[in-house]
């Protein structure tokens, strides 16, 4: 059982959809922390600047990060896999920590992303790490 503790808009449903089949190539984020769900070409060190430490996104407001990474596999191939990006700072609340999986749970669900992951730490946020874990998906 997910625990909803939001809906998703439609609207929102939608630009989902829109990033998900967007055509440009560069690394680019959608964030609902700088503006109402907008899409920012935005670089991993950038991004990683971007987070709070010590507080959830919710329930204050509830910021996530959908990532498209332009991805070049040892091969030479390059795809653009669509990452959802959470962040669980440490000395959080439990019951927050709570209300923002429930969220996620929800989001990630709606959106069908399947590359989720998870740091505790805004510094582990750099292109290695994510490298790392969509080295999982080859």
């Amino acid at each position: 059982i997910s625990l909803v503790v939001c809906e998703v808009e439609e609207s929102l449903r939608e630009k989902l959809k829109k990033f998900r089949f967007r055509k440009e190539t560069n690394n680019a984020a959608m964030l609902s922390k700088y503006c109402k769900n907008c899409i920012l070409d935005i670089s991993l060190d950038d991004l990683r600047n971007e987070l709070p430490e010590r507080q959830p996104r919710y329930p204050k407001r509830l910021t996530y990060i959908v990532y498209s990474y332009k991805y070049t596999h040892g091969d030479g191939r390059v795809s653009y896999p669509l990452c959802f990006i959470f962040s669980s700072p440490m000395g959080c609340k439990p019951e927050q920590q709570m209300m923002y999986a429930g969220s996620k749970n929800r989001l990630v669900q709606i959106a069908e992303l399947t590359k989720i992951f998870e740091t505790r730490n805004a510094d582990d946020l750099t292109e290695e790490w994510l490298k790392n874990q969509l080295a999982f998906f080859r």
